[in-house]
């Protein structure tokens, strides 16, 4: 179980330092999805660093499970609410949301599987 909790951590890791690196720099295909969903700028600062710390983390999880499961409930939790902004904002293109909902579900289940 902690070899698939150790490749996904470092996959989502990865995943989330991406979008966090973006989200800080304000790219503009960030901006334009979070502008049409009605997020304010002022926000961008505040979910990446949730971003980051996430993937911190995921890979702080690896040696320490307690970090590891705080982590995962974080970005569940993160994506989660992204999925409910994308449905209150009557935007369907919910592929990526929901996967990246799912995807911190899965290692949380196998941090808690490996201790």
């Amino acid at each position: 179980m902690f070899i698939g909790y150790a490749v996904l951590a470092v996959l989502l890791a990865l995943v989330a330092t991406a979008s966090a690196v973006l989200t800080f720099t304000r790219n503009p295909a960030v901006t334009g999805s979070m502008t049409k969903l009605g997020v304010p700028d002022s926000r961008l600062p505040w979910l990446a660093a949730a971003k980051a710390a996430g993937a911190l983390g995921l890979l702080a999880g690896l040696v320490v499970p307690a970090l590891g499961v705080a982590a995962a409930v974080g970005l569940v939790l993160y994506f989660a609410g992204a999925v409910v902004t994308h449905l209150r904002a009557k935007d369907y293109e919910l592929a990526p949301a929901l996967v990246l909902t799912v995807l911190p579900a899965i290692a949380l289940g196998l941090r808690i599987a490996s201790v």
